[in-house]
């Protein structure tokens, strides 16, 4: 019964973290971003970060969003991140629906992955960031 159940793997869905300006300031924002030609719905997004600080195991809340459809060679915002959170892991677990078929992945980005000299042109968004297909 078990051999009945797909195995489905998410292969176009990006998860990026980009510095922008707003307001004058420089700020991180997570994006999800759909590669599929069709729209992917009731996208959510599970958020949290953990590792070592000054020595001491700490762990942040984990924050749930619910990001709804994203169409074909689109994005959805996820949520802000602040800077001092880069040297811990951070984890997005992402699921959504395709073809009434379900999926989910988690994205991990490792301590101190998240700076300039992993920056990529992320695709859709058009700027430059760290991301994980």
């Amino acid at each position: 019964m078990l051999k009945d159940i797909p195995q489905l793997q998410v292969e176009n869905v990006i998860v990026a973290v980009v510095r922008e300006m707003e307001e004058g300031e420089n700020v991180w924002n997570v994006y999800i971003i759909n590669l599929y030609p069709d729209e992917i719905t009731g996208v959510l997004v599970s958020s949290a970060g953990y590792g070592q600080f000054e020595g001491r195991d700490v762990k942040t809340s984990v924050l749930r969003h619910m990001i709804g459809n994203i169409s074909s060679n689109d994005y959805g915002k996820i949520e802000p991140i602040m800077e001092n959170l880069f040297g811990l892991t951070n984890e997005f677990w992402v699921s959504f629906f395709l073809n009434k078929h379900m999926y989910d992945k988690k994205y991990i980005f490792l301590p101190e992955s998240i700076k300039e000299e992993n920056f990529t042109m992320v695709p859709v968004l058009g700027k430059m960031g760290v991301m994980i297909r």
